[in-house]
């Protein structure tokens, strides 16, 4: 097939490790609502606190197995440790009688992620060039978005009166697709080490490590901070298809089909900033994103507010895999694994104050407001990532 002509073999597996993981994951994460509160009868306060914890976790651990995959001068061990624990304990979630231990279970799932994120990527980065590098980036993400499109489906399916399966049964049978993700990672992945270098010693020193990033590096953190703080949650792009009058039945759906446009879309992105450069295909994701965000906020009839909706994952295949292969151009060799930590902490811990925002803001002055917000950040955001520059 001719969208993986320029990508590795190693990405190629990979690809199929984060499908089938996202397919686990995406086949229990609908139903925790459901089976903390109609099973275990806990209140939203559970859900908040489960979820706050299980993402925070998640963010910061990533800066830490970035710097520990570093020293290690190592990728796979770290990235076998992460889906390992997430594959073998999320499953235990459908066996829970009280809600502490699906925290618990959660926070454990959480932890693999932050474990395997950062070595991961590094690991894509290490194993390409600038010149296939996107490519592969993309081909990695669209096999996460095929994930999260299949999971709930499968999910749905098992719990349809013919089948019958029960809530946790279903989440007991994540195991399935954890277990084969886990597998085919530990078969088919091989590792090619960094170019050795000067080993690196003694404590940790994350403020050494920091000034080694570089200004350019830099830069682009920053200016993916702006753009995150207006990048809320898509829930309240979901809640905005109901305001205009969307049947709730039709939202599910909906998402489906949007997963589908940024599983395509991603295929396309990363080759493209192979092809024209990376900022250039951010700026573009970036000026486009704004350009939804205003339509969001302007656009009031249903079928324009879908195809909105649906459009604006474009955004998401032209900027995540040009984003990631942009740290490995602008991050030194062997500080790639504590690049990718510092740029999944950025996105991750930003998405908290940019939903809070957002929610603050359409909840004093209307959604089309908070919309407008979003755009604006996301336009101050291209013009601070058109000064970023490779300084190494």
């Amino acid at each position: 097939m001719n969208f993986l002509k320029n990508v590795p073999k190693t990405v190629f597996v990979l690809g199929l490790v984060s499908l089938f993981t996202d397919v686990s994951t995406e086949m229990t994460y609908p139903l925790l609502p459901l089976f903390l509160s109609q099973v275990l009868g806990a209140g939203p306060f559970a859900l908040g606190l489960i979820e706050g914890v299980a993402e925070t976790t998640a963010s910061v651990l990533k800066v830490f197995s970035g710097v520990w995959t570093d020293r290690l001068k190592r990728r796979k061990p770290l990235v076998v440790l992460g889906y390992g624990l997430s594959g073998f304990f999320r499953p235990f979630i459908g066996l829970a009688q009280v809600w502490p231990v699906v925290l618990v279970l959660r926070f454990i799932d959480r932890v693999g992620k932050g474990i395997r994120s950062s070595p991961r990527d590094a690991l894509i980065a290490d194993i390409t060039s600038p010149s296939n590098r996107g490519a592969s980036f993309g081909f990695h993400s669209s096999m996460d978005n095929l994930g999260s499109m299949i999971g709930p489906f499968i999910a749905t399916l098992l719990l349809l009166p013919f089948i019958g399966f029960s809530i946790r049964t279903v989440i007991l049978l994540t195991a399935v697709p954890g277990l084969a993700a886990w597998l085919i990672l530990v078969w088919g992945v091989g590792e090619k080490k960094p170019k050795p270098g000067k080993e690196r010693k003694g404590t940790l020193n994350f403020r050494a490590d920091w000034k080694k990033l570089g200004g350019g590096f830099k830069k682009l953190l920053f200016a993916l901070l702006v753009f995150t703080l207006g990048n809320s949650t898509d829930a309240f792009l979901l809640l905005r298809l109901t305001q205009v009058g969307v049947a709730a039945a039709y939202v599910p759906i909906l998402w489906g089909l949007h997963g589908g446009v940024r599983m395509v879309s991603a295929l396309y992105g990363g080759r493209l900033s192979d092809t024209f450069g990376r900022k250039i295909i951010i700026l573009s994701g970036w000026a486009f994103y704004a350009l939804v965000y205003f339509s969001f906020a302007y656009v009031s009839q249903p079928a324009a507010v879908i195809a909105v909706f649906l459009v604006y994952g474009v955004f998401y295949g032209l900027c995540e895999p040009s984003e990631k292969a942009l740290v490995a151009d602008l991050a030194p060799q062997n500080l790639r694994g504590t690049a990718y930590g510092y740029y999944n902490l950025v996105v991750g811990l930003g998405a908290l104050p940019a939903s809070l925002l957002f929610g603050f803001v359409g909840q004093t002055w209307g959604y089309p407001a908070a919309f407008v917000v979003g755009a604006l950040f996301a336009g101050l955001a291209t013009v601070l990532l058109a000064t970023v520059k490779k300084d190494h």
